[in-house]
């Protein structure tokens, strides 16, 4: 079951990363570990542009005693918060849906 969630994420990451020659100036990562999926950004620091920095995006945890994934963002105080408007979902591709559209400018900005 990991290894297809992987190849999910995988896909889905792979579909909003920027084009090849941008991506030493903005790219995406991610890190999937203990049913934790933590996106972020990855960018030059400022003052260093041989240092690369990430910013966390967005999470979501599978709850397996409930089979949901729970949805969080990253707040400006640098704590993750519940996603407000609709805080779990019933499987990961609603939960990038979900990212893709940040109605609510609360992962991209």
């Amino acid at each position: 079951m990991a290894h297809v969630l992987e190849q999910e994420i995988k896909k889905f990451i792979d579909s909003i990363r920027p084009p090849t020659d941008l991506r030493d100036k903005l790219d995406i990562g991610f890190s999937f570990q203990n049913n934790i999926l933590e996106i972020f950004e990855i960018r030059p620091r400022w003052d260093d542009h041989n240092i690369k920095i990430s910013s966390s995006v967005a999470k979501t945890q599978f709850i397996k005693s409930r089979n949901i994934w729970k949805i969080f963002w990253m707040r400006a105080n640098g704590k993750w918060e519940l996603y407000p408007p609709k805080p779990e979902v019933g499987n990961l591709s609603d939960f990038f849906k979900i990212l893709q559209k940040d109605q609510h400018g609360c992962f991209w900005g």
